[in-house]
Formats: structure tokens, C-alpha cells, sequence
């Protein structure tokens, strides 16, 4: 990779020593899109599914604003029609602008390739006219010149998403961050809804209600009366002693897993006090831990 290129007009181009260019190719199947989802987490900017036409275009782009496409991912498959064609294409667009971007080519076992299509249900992209056997071995014929012009090669077959991940950014140009889980908490009202997006929920309306403390019932979980009434019951202690063993036990394994994002939500009836004490606990608990990044959102805070 060039660090310092020459502009036309005779000025400085911007710095490229930092971008990283990466092209994510192979069989269908074999894990391109779960590879995406990694390199967005890194802060990859991912185009999947660009018709072959359009990717000089987005290596000129790419090239123009060095700055704002520092990292960029660019998945390209068969549906793009002719592979070896159109990436022969973009490494040319990005060859010619000093930039060197490196193909890593994902493929996995026919028997597992088989079996997921099955799992999931998604039809391969060949498979209008033969069945998933001979779609596969077509596709293999037809990514035989990409695959043995790729930098990386990858077998996916027996991988974790964990272990896909450190095999993908192994290969990387760049410094990769070490890996965090992202917490988000989330306090809501049962009367309300439970959130779409919560990957664990915890119910504290076993808890006794603030809501039935006149002087207690308009002031919100985030004051010290409404905290000092909540923690005070034996029960919320209990409670919080288990969650915290809870989350010492999977949160490793999450991050084990390849989660990168985590959204626990807290409910209580309202959503105003119970779960707004709670959640902002479980948050000062997991922010002493330290290896962890917490954010808390309390969704009925901005109904009231």
C-alpha cells in the first residue's frame, strides 16, 4: 500500500497509509454475511450486493475521501454475475489509486454448506435450475479464479463466530481494538410494552411499589428518596446479588460467542421507579467491573 500519492495537480493527495480496503468474496453460504456484521463492529464502512457496473465507481470514491472511508469492506459474490471480472475491476479502480485492497475468500465443506441452506431456509442464489449439490459445485467452478487469486483463504466449516472473527482480523492491515461487550440498559413499563430489542429482561414488579408512597409517587427512580425506598427492601439486595452472578457467568460467554452488543431491559409496571432504580444499580455494578462499555436509557422518562 502506497502511503503518499501524487496528486494531478501537482499538490499532496491525502494520506491512504491508514485505510484499510478489504473484499469479502467466496461461496454463499460460507459466512460472508456474519464476516459483515464483524467488520461493521470495527467500524467498517460494508457495501454488499453492487452490481459490477457500479464498483469502479466506488473505488474512485473510496480513493477521493480517504478520511471518511478509512475502513471499508466490500462484499462480492455471485450475484454480482461475472465475480473474477467484477473484482478485477475494483482492484483495478483501487490499484490505480494507490491502494492495495486485500480479498479474503470464505468457503466451508459441501456437507455444512448443505446443511445451512437447510437450517436456514434460504434459497442459493444458482439453484433456479439443479439442485443445492449442483449449485454448489457450479458456484465452486465458477469462483475457482477468484479463490486462487485471493491474499486469504478461509474454511469456515468447523469455526465459532469467535474464531471467524480472530481469523478474519488476523489478516488485517490495521491495529484491531481489543474486543468489548457493549451493555445497553434499558428501564421500561410492562403497561407499556416489553422492548423489541431487548436480548434479556428482568421483571422487578415482584419489588413493593414507590408508586403507593404519596410522597414518593411523583418523584422518578433517579432521586435519592425513590433509590433509598427501593434498595432498601431486603428483596432488591437478594435480586441484585443474583443478577450480578448472572452477568459474571454470561457475559464472558457472550463475548466468547462474537456478541458484541448487549440490551438487558428492567420492567416494572410504570416504568418510573422500580426499574429505574434498578437498572441505574445493575449499571454503577457492571461500570466497576471495568472491561465493560455501559450505556442506560430509561424509555419512560421521556413519556412522563
Amino acid at each position: 500500500m502506497t502511503s503518499t500519492v501524487r496528486a494531478d495537480l501537482g499538490g499532496d493527495a491525502p494520506d491512504r497509509s491508514r485505510q484499510s480496503v478489504v473484499v469479502v468474496t467466496g461461496l454463499s453460504g460460507a459466512g460472508k454475511t456474519a464476516a459483515t456484521k464483524l467488520f461493521e463492529d470495527l467500524g467498517y464502512s460494508c457495501v454488499d450486493n453492487l452490481p459490477g457496473e457500479l464498483l469502479p465507481g466506488l473505488g474512485e470514491l473510496v480513493a477521493d475521501d480517504p478520511t471518511r472511508f478509512e475502513r471499508v469492506a466490500i462484499v462480492l459474490d455471485i450475484r454480482a454475475g461475472d465475480v473474477e471480472r467484477a473484482l478485477a475491476s475494483v482492484r483495478a479502480s483501487l490499484d490505480a489509486r494507490g491502494i492495495r485492497p486485500r480479498i479474503l475468500f470464505l468457503e466451508a465443506r459441501d456437507e455444512v454448506l448443505i446443511r445451512r441452506f437447510s437450517e436456514t431456509r434460504h434459497r442459493h442464489p444458482l439453484a433456479s435450475q439443479r439442485g443445492i449439490a449442483s449449485s454448489i459445485a457450479e458456484e465452486r467452478r465458477l469462483l475457482a479464479g477468484v479463490r486462487e487469486g485471493a491474499d486469504v483463504i478461509i474454511d469456515t466449516s468447523d469455526l465459532s463466530l469467535r474464531e471467524l472473527r480472530e481469523r478474519l482480523f488476523a489478516h488485517l492491515p490495521v491495529e484491531v481494538e481489543p474486543e468489548t461487550l457493549v451493555v445497553q440498559l434499558v428501564s421500561f413499563g410492562y403497561k407499556f410494552g416489553v422492548p423489541l430489542e431487548a436480548d434479556i429482561v428482568l421483571d422487578v414488579r415482584f419489588l413493593h411499589n414507590p408508586y403507593y408512597v404519596p410522597e414518593l409517587k411523583q418523584l422518578s427512580g433517579l432521586t435519592d428518596a425513590v433509590r433509598s425506598y427501593v434498595l432498601g427492601q431486603p428483596l432488591a439486595a437478594s435480586f441484585l446479588d443474583c443478577v450480578d452472578r448472572l452477568l459474571t457467568i454470561t457475559l464472558p460467554a457472550y463475548l466468547e460467542e462474537g456478541k458484541s452488543r448487549l440490551t438487558i431491559a428492567i420492567g416494572c409496571t410504570g416504568g418510573y421507579h422500580r426499574s429505574i432504580v434498578v437498572t441505574e444499580e445493575i449499571a454503577s455494578r457492571l461500570r466497576r467491573r471495568g472491561d465493560i462499555s455501559v450505556a442506560v436509557f430509561h424509555r419512560e422518562l421521556e413519556r412522563a
